[in-house]
């Protein structure tokens, strides 16, 4: 489908919407150029119908094998890859991101897609558990009892304006709540309206082309919040899934909880991800160092959630600040949108005018029409780091901070004042790394995911992935949004005590015909 197929609307329980709603338009940032056609807020009436079909689709969700949920997912994986090529032109008109990069994430998006069709196909992620009952214990015998994950209910996902398939209406939120069984309501972002129609018309395909409920997924457009707040708010909803600013989040957050029945809301928020160079590291490679740390803190012009922000660097350093200085004076990159790259100035003349960090390095920007962002460095001493709490929140966009230690002592009580980040590394020799124990000690209470010898930008989508992180990086430390344990925020454990053999979930029936992973008796196997 090309950009000619678009018309705007919102997509209600398999069909089209016909409400129109406020107007808004996508907006090319490399241009400043608005984008055909005009799209419409939902109604209260389409949400309502949303809501209503989800709510009815849940019951058939919750019914269907985990081979009837790996199918429809690998439909959907199939349809997006069929209109790949309209999809990924339309993104980059829309967001500014190079047409590579945006084919990566297609192939991202279609790739996870895919794993958690694995995972649920196989089926052991439900955790089956069964204790048999012991009629002949005294003093008293013992009820037979199941337990498995069982799905949540109704979805509301928001999209992301810095991942426009990965993380939006197709992303890693709906793709693991689809696969714990959970029909889904799609809040799209509204920098790329165009992106998300696209996307939301394949889902609903693959939907239909399985023959499943249209209340399986819906889309819902607005240019601002009232269409979010409203959805977050409707009884059918029984979770959020969210990525995206801390300010967002958090009155995401409040208004779960303020519900006459609170519901999770999963928020990943980002963080600034601090980065420390100890010092032997720093003397066998300075120039790479910041070479590496130039093309992280600036990849994708800095609107990663995994971007190191707080660079923790020897005192001592005149050659990798030199370099790193070099590095980013020529470095003006086109942002998502003009109101991220007018945040993203502001954030930076607010530091600037400060006056407690200095500017190491700072691009000059070329006054163009579009959302241009000028890369900067700042550098300020540890001290002065750690009497100023503000200078550990997150400027979206590319430009990083240097925080000058003289002991490498001094990073442990460093890192126990820092708050809840995303991940954390270190970059050091062998040597470096056998004495920093203790750092990473108090890091494992500090973040979601630690790395030696890389950059965090970049998450691989497997297993073992952990993409969240204590408050305010996301809103439950337990969780991830990266990964298939990502299932698991849209799944709560039920228990089965006495239950016949055919009333059961066919995870936990006698002789295990499903050929899942099973605890029985504590004992963990295929029996």
């Amino acid at each position: 489908m090309g950009f000619e197929g678009l018309n705007g609307l919102s997509w209600i329980a398999g069909r089209q919407g016909v409400a129109r709603g406020k107007g808004f338009r996508g907006v090319d940032p490399a241009t400043g150029d608005e984008l055909e056609p005009e799209f419409f807020a939902a109604t209260k009436e389409e949400l309502e119908a949303a809501a209503k079909g989800a709510e009815e689709a849940a019951a058939v969700m919750a019914r269907m094998s985990g081979k009837e949920r790996g199918a429809l997912l690998r439909a959907i994986a199939e349809e997006l890859t069929a209109v790949g090529e309209a999809l990924v032109e339309r993104a980059h008109r829309e967001t500014g991101l190079p047409l590579p990069r945006l084919q990566g994430e297609l192939g991202r998006t279609t790739g996870q897609l895919k794993l958690f069709a694995e995972v649920v196909e196989e089926g052991s992620w439900v955790d089956a558990r069964i204790d048999e009952a012991m009629p002949e214990r005294k003093p008293l015998p013992r009820a037979d009892i199941r337990s498995m994950l069982r799905p949540l209910g109704p979805v509301a996902v928001f999209g992301a304006s810095n991942f426009p398939l990965a993380f939006s209406v197709a992303g890693g939120d709906t793709a693991s709540a689809l696969a714990a069984g959970c029909p889904v309501i799609v809040k799209a972002h509204p920098a790329h309206p165009g992106t998300s129609e696209i996307v939301g018309r394949a889902i609903a395909a693959a939907v239909e082309k399985q023959r499943l409920p249209g209340g399986l997924f819906s889309l819902l457009f607005d240019p601002g919040i009232e269409v979010g707040e409203a959805l977050v708010q409707h009884p059918a909803v029984k979770a959020v899934g969210f990525t995206g600013s801390a300010a967002g989040g958090q009155a995401l957050m409040r208004l779960c909880g303020a519900r006459p029945e609170p519901i999770s809301c999963f928020a990943e928020m980002g963080s600034t991800n601090p980065l420390f160079i100890l010092p032997g590291a720093l003397k066998e490679r300075a120039a790479t160092l910041a070479q590496g740390l130039q093309g992280s803190f600036t990849l994708g012009a800095g609107q990663f959630c995994t971007k190191p922000g707080l660079v923790f660097v020897p005192a001592e350093s005149g050659e990798f600040v030199g370099a790193l200085a070099d590095g980013v004076k020529a470095m003006g990159q086109v942002m998502l949108t003009p109101g991220i790259a007018k945040r993203y100035a502001s954030g930076v003349e607010e530091r600037v005018k400060e006056g407690g960090a200095k500017v190491v390095a700072r691009a000059a920007g070329d006054g163009g029409k579009g959302a241009c962002g000028d890369a900067a460095v700042f550098g300020l001493g540890l001290e002065e780091f750690l009497a100023e709490p503000k200078m550990e929140e997150e400027i979206f966009g590319p430009t990083t901070l240097l925080i000058h230690y003289g002991k490498t002592g001094d990073l442990v009580e460093a890192a126990k004042r820092l708050h809840g980040h995303l991940t954390a590394t270190l970059h050091g020799t062998p040597e470096d790394l056998r004495g920093a124990g203790e750092l990473i000690a108090v890091l494992e209470r500090k973040v979601g995911r630690i790395l030696v010898n890389g950059y965090p930008t970049g998450v691989e989508v497997c297993h073992a992935m952990v993409h969240g992180g204590p408050f305010p990086a996301t809103s439950d430390s337990r969780t991830t949004s990266v990964g298939t344990r990502a299932m698991l925020r849209f799944a709560r454990p039920v228990c089965y005590q006495d239950l016949p053999d055919e009333a059961l979930p066919v995870e936990l029936r006698r002789g295990n015909p499903a050929g899942v992973l099973r605890m029985v008796n504590g004992v963990v196997g295929r029996a």
